[in-house]
């Protein structure tokens, strides 16, 4: 049987660095990589060309973030995730935030097969920016937990005018213990 580089539970970085697997920094760029799939999933469940788009464009940007976190040393940074970047998030949150309604209650993750694909990429993102937060004392740059905590928020309104825009209203929680099923037995 062949024996691969990674088998003994290790793996390399872009400066030849071998980590364990589940070193916080091996599982940060796992969790960009997992939430990377998520927008993937998302994109081809968008109705909208502008979204998809969007998503792609993100896409990009958090291989760009999976670079940083895999080159400790910061030889050659990214720029891509600097000011302009974080500008064009804003926007765009603006942008959703104009056209939605203020939410007057917590919503349950769902509706569209778009908006809820969204709402798992958020969550996703979410775990991401924390995990990298847990890097963060390692490295001195923070454009990538900024980004990430950016992105979650335009995530969320994503999948809030995934759904509006489809004529789906979002699933509203109003706490207590209903349940439009009814009991499970």
């Amino acid at each position: 049987m062949t024996r691969h580089h990674g088998d003994a539970g290790e793996t390399s970085l872009f400066d030849g660095s071998r980590l364990k697997k589940n070193d916080a920094r091996i599982e940060a760029l796992g969790t960009v990589d997992e939430l990377n799939s998520c927008l993937g999933l998302a994109a081809t469940q968008s109705d909208m060309a502008r979204d998809r788009g969007r998503l792609r464009w993100i896409q990009r940007r958090l291989l760009e973030v999976g670079a940083d976190l895999a080159n400790p040393a910061g030889g050659t940074r990214s720029v891509a995730l600097g000011p302009e970047a974080l500008s064009i998030l804003d926007q765009w949150l603006d942008e959703y935030r104009t056209v939605m309604s203020p939410l007057r209650q917590f919503i349950i993750p769902g509706g569209t097969p778009a908006a809820a694909s969204l709402h798992l990429a958020r969550s996703v993102c979410r775990r991401a920016e924390r995990s990298v937060w847990g890097v963060q004392s390692l490295q001195s740059s923070t454009e990538s937990s900024v980004f990430l905590n950016r992105l979650s928020d335009v995530l969320f309104e994503m999948a809030r005018w995934a759904n509006a825009s489809s004529g789906v209203s979002d699933p509203e929680w109003h706490g207590g213990s209903e349940d439009e099923a009814g009991p499970l037995e």
